[in-house]
């Protein structure tokens, strides 16, 4: 046990990872393929898909980021099927559809499910490991990790429950408040990290990766599974000052607004000082908007330095070569567009997310491409499957994207299904269909529908649906709808026909609990 030091013999008591080196001496080696690869899966919270320099936007200073799709593949239309945190990590833990795995908006995680991404591998022979944000219920749950370091944001939901991050923060100082920024986790309000950045979430985050790396045992002939998610840059937009300035004099561009938004009455210039900290829709004005933009993107690039200190043990302690390392995020953040902030929206903000993999180098594969065909989160636990040489089960909704690498996009999906239950306001209930260059939208409270052309109008600033040149993509994107729909039964299609509902299905019929909890957001 003296290779997991983490600073305190109370924090390994409470990260369970007593109990995993037990686990882990108990395998039987015989069991195990060495020439499985390390898979590294690291995520953040709330990183839209644009927020990279690497996907174009050269105001983000991501270098790591882009590294890794340069040494890799970059798939450029990677989405979130239901974009808020707890159904995206559904998706993402059992490679299933929101109907599938039975969140279709944002909800308690459910304890238990058929299909779980660190189960699985740890049945293929690997140790697995969590730090960072989960954001399950119970707040400790393992799902088939080994062990767990959570950093929870501050989100307590159990009278006993103080994530490990904060009892590492009391321990580093005694105290002081790890929330003295003064900004929630859902404002849009902008600030400087208040405290020694040694303190942020995002290092400790960053730390804890590193030290599990070069503690562990490369000679054990067990590959590691290791998920590294971050909490930002996810709000508080809350940067240290010297990533802050890296930003001055940059050209943060202003959102933008579509002309199907100008007359909404959340479009007229508000009060700043009046309107809620963490309204989900409004017009604040172009200066503030960019303000939290200049902030929120320090924080990707914090999140960004930590990933390079994470690649960069992996390098050194010989494991980078044989890893397939991820990137991806749970969903975006609006900042603004269309005077909508946060998530849960159909719009490219808020479902279009980062989605870099970096394959073995036994793969073959060419490096720095990128890949058009649309991809979800739901695809990375088939892919780890099929590359730790596991058995993808067949009625698992998400595909091996090794099989795209090696097959091409002949034979894969035709678009990807978006979906959020009703949250911030009656009209936000909707279903899309999206391959990247069009986006088909239907809500389901008003029965109104959205139609976007993403490949010449990649911001969705005109909604095209009445225009009679889209007339017959309109009408191939609604019968596909239909068909997505119709397993839901006639509250969803009737004769052929999208159904207005009256009432929001938040948990379908396979949610695995008894008893779901709309927790809200």
């Amino acid at each position: 046990m003296e290779k997991y030091i983490l600073g305190s013999s109370l924090l390994l008591a409470a990260s369970g990872v007593v109990e995993a080196q037990n686990q882990v001496e108990n395998t039987v080696k015989g069991e195990v393929r060495v020439d499985k690869p390390h898979i590294v899966l690291i995520m953040s919270d709330q990183h839209r898909g644009d927020a990279m320099n690497c996907m174009g936007n050269s105001a983000v200073v991501t270098p790591n980021m882009d590294a890794l799709a340069q040494d890799g593949t970059l798939f450029t239309n990677g989405y979130s099927s239901t974009p808020s945190s707890t159904p995206a990590r559904a998706g993402l833990l059992t490679g299933l559809s929101p109907w599938h795995h039975g969140m279709l908006g944002y909800g308690r995680v459910g304890s238990s499910y058929r299909y779980e991404m660190p189960a699985m591998l740890r049945e293929l022979g690997y140790f697995t490991f969590g730090i960072g944000k989960m954001h399950w219920f119970p707040q400790k749950t393992l799902h088939g990790f080994h062990g767990t370091l959570v950093d929870e944001s501050g989100r307590v939901e159990s009278d006993d429950f103080i994530s490990d991050y904060r009892l590492w923060f009391h321990m580093q100082a005694p105290g002081k408040n790890p929330d003295a920024t003064g900004i929630g986790w859902n404002d849009h309000g902008a600030g400087v990290y208040r405290l020694s950045e040694e303190l942020h979430p995002t290092a400790w985050t960053g730390q804890m990766a590193c030290e599990m790396i070069r503690n562990y045992d490369k000679g054990s002939g067990e590959p590691l599974f290791l998920k590294v998610s971050f909490a930002r840059p996810h709000s508080p937009y809350d940067p240290p000052q010297r990533l802050l300035e890296l930003y001055e004099g940059r050209n943060v561009s202003e959102p933008v607004v579509g002309e199907w938004c100008k007359d909404k009455e959340y479009a007229v210039l508000q009060d700043v000082a009046t309107a809620p900290k963490d309204a989900a829709f409004g017009n604040f004005g172009k200066e503030y908007a960019k303000k939290s933009r200049r902030y929120y993107y320090a924080n990707v690039t914090f999140v960004d330095e930590e990933i390079g200190k994470v690649i960069k043990a992996l390098k050194e302690e010989g494991m980078y070569d044989n890893a397939l390392i991820c990137y991806i995020s749970d969903h975006g953040d609006m900042l603004g567009d269309h005077h909508h902030w946060r998530k849960t929206y159909p719009y490219e903000g808020s479902v279009h997310v980062p989605y870099i993999v970096k394959w073995p180098a036994k793969c073959g594969f060419a490096k720095g491409g990128k890949v058009e065909a649309p991809v979800e989160l739901r695809g990375l636990l088939p892919t780890f499957l099929d590359m730790a040489g596991g058995k993808v089960p067949e009625d698992m909704d998400g595909c091996s994207l090794a099989g795209l690498m090696r097959d091409g996009d002949g034979a894969w999906r035709k678009y990807i299904d978006l979906e959020h239950a009703t949250c911030y306001s009656p009209d936000n209930y909707w279903c899309a269909l999206t391959d990247g260059k069009v986006k088909y939208v239907w809500r389901f409270h008003t029965g109104e529908e959205e139609l976007f052309d993403l490949s010449k109008d990649p911001y969705e600033l005109k909604n095209v649906v009445n225009e009679k040149r889209y007339r017959s993509l309109l009408l191939t994107l609604r019968k596909a709808m239909v068909e997505h729909l119709s397993e839901r039964g006639e509250e969803f299609v009737k004769e052929d026909k999208l159904q207005v509902l009256r009432h929001t299905v938040l948990y379908s019929p396979f949610f695995p609990d008894e008893n779901p909890v709309d927790t809200g957001i």
